[in-house]
This record gives structure tokens, sequence and C-alpha cells, in this order.
């Protein structure tokens, strides 16, 4: 359950990028791309930093939470390239 609510949170950081970019930029390509690089970047210290927490106070080793990471990571970033590239939004 806590992954699934820290994943929907970067869905909700990525809408926040956006709104953010839409209200200082426009709705040009360039300001949708710009919002989702600065997303994936805050995303992955976000994803290193519950990875941290995993390993040094959880007690889970690396590779038990490594795919968790990925998860995390991955999933909303890649939705967000994904509908950025096929101009969904």
């Amino acid at each position: 359950m806590r992954t699934l609510l820290i994943t929907f949170g970067g869905f909700v950081l990525w809408a926040a990028c956006l709104g953010i970019a839409r209200l200082l930029g426009g709705k040009s390509a360039l300001s949708k791309w710009t919002p989702t690089i600065v997303f994936a970047i805050i995303w992955f210290v976000l994803a290193v930093a519950n990875m941290w927490v995993g390993v040094a106070r959880a007690g889970y080793s690396f590779s038990e939470e490594f795919p968790i990471f990925l998860l995390i990571f991955v999933l909303p970033v890649a939705a967000a390239v994904v509908f950025v590239k096929r101009k969904i939004l």
C-alpha cells in the first residue's frame, strides 16, 4: 500500500510541475518537456531517499529495496514521457 501511495505521489508531483509550467510558460511543446525533465530529476532524488529509508531505517537489504525503487521511479516518469511525447496532454 505504501508503494502505491508513493507512486501516486509521483503522478501528483508531475501534475504540479505541469501546472506551474502552464502558469508561467503557456502551452508550447517546450513548456511540457521542461517540467517533465525537472519532475524526473526531483522524483529521482525522492525515490532514492525513499530507498535509503528502506535500507537504512526499515532494515531491508538493497536487493530487496531496488525493485521497489524501480517501480516507484520508472512508472511515473515513463508515463510522463509517453504522455508528453504522444502529445496526449
